[in-house]
């Protein structure tokens, strides 16, 4: 499966946060995403520093190299290009206010992912109109409100409406606030990929909720 289409397959896009999961569930807890069937995982620690990321990274990337290609998400890191660059094959995700896409990309190199955080339909038109291949997906939200990012205003279902409606060629997740209750209007309104942290994340059976909200957006 080539790298676009399997972006383009992948639905749920988990997130491991060193807000909801600790040292010793670090990696149990990475494996349960990938076992209920997570696309894109991304390794996030925004309290941590650069000594303290690499070690949470390096946890799970050994696992994560070692499983079969057709059954390996795509893995990511938060917001710090040079740990991503450390480890092969390690994608990146940014912010608005991070590095922006451009320079993130020719520190990449061609073959990793990047993608973009977005929170309005500027930033969303922005994303869109990036010269083919700096960006390889973009995220809109927060959808709802999210304790994991408290001082964003929720951008709502009209940004997801809007955003389908442009039948981007790049893939979008839709991020903020989303759980098992409330997917199934994120898919009505044209989301047809999700990121969820907390609902799957503070569940002991973490695989069982990755795998029912795959069923939902199903």
């Amino acid at each position: 499966m080539s790298h676009d289409s399997q972006l383009g397959s992948a639905q749920f896009y988990g997130i491991l946060d060193t807000g909801y999961v600790s040292g010793k569930n670090w990696l149990p807890k990475f494996n349960s995403l990938v076992t209920g069937g997570a696309g894109i995982v991304q390794v996030r620690a925004k309290k941590e520093n650069a000594p303290q990321r690499r070690a949470l990274l390096s946890t799970v990337f050994q696992t994560w190299h070692q499983l079969e290609e057709n059954d390996r998400p795509f893995l990511i890191v938060n917001d710090d290009i040079e740990l991503a660059v450390e480890f092969p094959g390690v994608g990146l995700h940014i912010g608005q206010e991070d590095t922006p896409p451009l320079e993130a990309r020719s520190k990449l190199g061609r073959e990793r992912v990047l993608g973009l955080s977005t929170h309005s339909i500027e930033q969303a038109q922005a994303a869109m109109a990036l010269p083919g291949g700096t960006i390889d997906y973009f995220a809109v939200g927060p959808v709802f409100a999210t304790q994991t990012k408290p001082d964003y205003t929720p951008v709502g279902l009209e940004l997801v409406r809007w955003v389908a409606s442009q039948h981007p060629a790049l893939p979008f997740f839709c991020i903020g606030g989303i759980t098992r209750a409330n997917a199934a209007q994120v898919k009505a309104a044209g989301g047809q990929r999700v990121v969820s942290v907390s609902d799957v994340l503070l569940e002991d059976d973490t695989a069982k909720a990755v795998s029912e909200m795959l069923a939902i957006l199903d």
